[in-house]
C-alpha cells in the first residue's frame, strides 16, 4: 500500500493545484462572485485526474523506466521497476481515479447546472491524461508529448478554474494563456533533460530525447525570456485596465528566467550535473508559481472585503 502511494508522487499535484487556484482567483478579480464550495467541488473533479496520470505514467512507461533511476522531477517513481506485482493493481488505480473524476464532473454539472459541455471539459482533460503514454496514441512516442503538455497546463488546468468559478469561458479568461503555455513547455522540458539516455533507448521520441539536451535548456531559457517580455509590454498593447500590476508579475518571472538562463550558459551534458541545474530550475518555477498565486489570491480577497 505504501509503495502505490508513492507511485502519486504528490509534488505534481501543488503545480496543477496552484494553476487552478490561479483560474478561479482570476475570475473573482474579474467579478464572478466566490464560492468556496464550488471552488473546492471544482478541484474535486480536477485532482482525481491529475493523480491518475502519475498512475497511468508509470504503469506505460515501465520498460523505458527500466533503462535509468528516477530523479526528484523525472523518471517516473520507479516502484513499478522494482516491484512489478503492483503494475495491474496501479492500473487499476488510474483508472478508478479518472472514473472518479468523470463522476464527480456530472455530479457538479447536475449541482450547478453548468452547461453540457463543462463535461467535455472533464472528458478532454482525463483523456490528455490517459493518452499520454497510453496506446493507441502514446502521445509522448509520437513527439506530441510536448503540445499536450502545453495545452493541459496553459490552458486546460486554469480555464477548468475559471470555468468553475464564474460559470463561462470568455476572452479574459484566457488573457494568461501565452505565458501559461510557456511555462507548461519549460516544465516539460525540464522534465524531460535528465531522462535524455533512457528516452532514447525506449523509443520515447520526446524533444529532448530527438534535438539533445543543449536544445532543451536554449527553449527553457527562451520560454522564459518570452513569457516575462509579455508581463512587461501587455500593458503597452491594451487600453483596458485590468486588475493585477503586470510590472510586478515581470519582476517574479525573473525567477526562472534567471535560473533558466543559468542553465543555459552552464548545459551540463552528464546527468548528475543536469540533474542538479534542472531541480534548481523547478524549484525556482515552483516558487514563482506560489507568490504569483498569493498575489492573485490576495487580490481577490482584498476585492470581495
Amino acid at each position: 500500500m505504501i509503495k502505490l502511494i508513492q507511485i502519486a508522487r504528490p509534488q505534481f499535484l501543488i503545480s496543477g493545484l496552484a494553476l487552478f487556484v490561479f483560474g478561479a482567483s482570476w475570475a473573482i478579480l474579474l467579478g464572478a462572485p466566490f464560492s468556496l464550495s464550488r471552488i473546492l467541488f471544482g478541484y474535486l473533479v480536477l485532482m482525481p485526474a491529475h493523480l491518475s496520470i502519475s498512475y497511468s505514467n508509470d504503469y506505460f512507461d515501465v520498460e523505458v523506466d527500466k533503462y535509468d533511476k528516477p530523479t526528484p522531477f523525472s523518471g517516473g517513481s520507479g516502484i513499478l521497476v522494482n516491484h512489478p506485482r503492483l503494475r495491474r493493481p496501479a492500473l487499476w488505480i488510474a483508472i478508478t481515479l479518472i472514473l472518479i473524476s468523470l463522476v464527480l464532473g456530472i455530479a457538479f454539472q447536475i449541482i450547478y447546472s453548468f452547461p453540457i459541455w463543462f463535461l467535455g471539459f472533464a472528458i478532454l482533460g482525463n483523456l490528455l491524461g490517459w493518452f499520454y503514454t497510453a496506446p493507441p496514441l502514446k502521445l509522448v512516442y509520437r513527439g506530441l508529448g510536448e503540445l499536450s503538455m502545453i495545452f493541459s497546463i496553459g490552458l486546460l488546468i486554469p480555464g477548468f478554474g475559471y470555468l468553475v468559478t464564474s460559470g463561462r469561458i470568455n476572452q479574459d479568461g484566457f488573457l494568461f494563456f501565452i505565458p501559461l503555455m510557456l511555462y507548461g513547455l519549460a516544465f516539460i522540458l525540464i522534465v524531460e533533460l535528465p531522462d535524455m539516455e533512457s528516452d532514447r533507448l525506449g523509443r520515447k521520441m520526446t524533444w529532448v530525447a530527438q534535438k539533445g539536451r543543449s536544445f532543451g535548456f536554449s527553449l527553457i531559457a527562451a520560454s522564459f525570456l518570452f513569457a516575462t517580455l509579455f508581463f512587461l509590454f501587455f500593458p503597452l498593447l491594451t487600453s483596458r485596465n485590468y486588475p493585477v500590476n503586470f510590472l510586478f508579475l515581470g519582476v517574479l518571472s525573473l525567477l526562472p528566467l534567471g535560473a533558466g538562463c543559468i542553465g543555459l550558459l552552464k548545459r551540463p551534458s552528464e546527468k548528475p550535473l543536469v540533474t542538479q541545474v534542472v531541480n534548481g530550475i523547478m524549484i525556482t518555477l515552483a516558487v514563482f508559481l506560489i507568490l504569483v498565486d498569493g498575489y492573485v489570491v490576495s487580490l481577490a480577497f482584498s476585492q470581495m472585503l
